[in-house]
């Protein structure tokens, strides 16, 4: 059995998208896709990509849209041999549409897909025992009863100083913000990194602002990282807060951006990087994924990180 160093499990899909703006879901159109998919899927693809012996638990349907995920990370190093593929089951998909003024729509077929199968059985307490980081997202708490103890379980499996990351990426689609913060809650009590965008820290934690929501979780001893889109990310650690400035791009395809930045994260903390350099070279990462259409085709290879940056210098 392989023993990667960087964990993650969950929703593995495909994402169909809409070729034109504005055209909503319930109407006849043009699509594009397969697209390999998922948060925690493009999350541990990027942390691959960027050089790190990464692995993933989840499961995919015996049809071409799970070949197209398998595929994927089959090219890129990412280890599934704790995931299943099920032959009664068909693959994760999500639809999605996108507006001119910046919004998308998103259908899931998710929690009666292969990928809503995933459970604690999954799990094998070795294929922990080398991993120095796992991420989890709140999506794939509020997937399942049994994604949401698979999760849980995962942390449990942890070696010791190992370090736990977890990304709200909350999905009104799938549960209340109030059912969804009630999963959360042990998580984010054992997670050393969260990593929130806007308004989650507000929802997550009841306060009136991310700011004092962000205050609860530094006082907990957390390191908090603000995703903030094109306008970079803020680091909160103790008593220190460093601003890292996004960079320009042309934007082709946001969708999975802050999953690729979660990566960028956990690779320039396991390299030692000090956090306004972990910050500097998540946003790069973040910044080349939103560059070509797919939430994971613009993923980047730590060449072309090193390059991007060189450029910017």
């Amino acid at each position: 059995m392989n023993q990667p160093e960087v964990i993650s499990m969950g929703n593995m899909l495909v994402e169909i998208m809409r070729i034109q703006l504005d055209e909503p879901l319930n109407e006849v159109g043009t699509f594009t896709g397969p697209y390999p998919s998922g948060d925690t899927p493009i999350y541990i693809d990027t942390v691959a990509r960027l050089g790190h012996p990464a692995g993933f638990i989840g499961a995919v349907g015996k049809d071409d849209f799970g070949r197209c995920l398998l595929e994927r990370f089959t090219r890129d190093g990412v280890d599934f041999s704790c995931g299943r593929v099920l032959p009664d089951q068909t693959t994760g998909v999500a639809f999605v549409a996108y507006f001119k003024d910046g919004n998308r729509k998103f259908i899931y077929h998710m929690r009666y897909a292969a990928t809503g199968k995933l459970g604690p059985d999954y799990l094998d307490k070795d294929y922990f025992s080398q991993a120095k980081w796992l991420h989890i997202t709140g999506c794939n708490l509020a997937m399942s009863q049994t994604s949401q103890r698979a999760c849980y379980l995962a942390m449990d499996y942890l070696p010791a100083g190992a370090q736990l990351s977890f990304d709200p990426n909350i999905r009104p689609e799938l549960l209340s913000a109030t059912e969804i913060r009630e999963l959360c809650g042990p998580v984010i009590q054992r997670a050393g990194f969260i990593l929130p965008s806007l308004g989650e820290a507000a929802m997550l934690t009841g306060a009136a602002s991310d700011e004092a929501g962000i205050a609860q979780w530094v006082a907990q001893g957390k390191t908090v990282v603000l995703k903030m889109g094109a306008q970079g990310s803020r680091i909160y650690r103790g008593s220190e807060q460093f601003d890292a400035p996004g960079f320009q791009v042309q934007e082709v395809d946001p969708t999975g951006a802050g999953d690729s930045f979660s990566a960028g994260f956990t690779v320039a903390i396991l390299e030692g990087m000090p956090l306004p350099g972990a910050g500097r070279f998540a946003n790069a990462v973040g910044a080349l994924a939103v560059t070509r259409k797919g939430p994971m085709e613009g993923a980047p290879t730590r060449e072309n990180v090193e390059a991007f940056l060189q450029q910017q210098s």
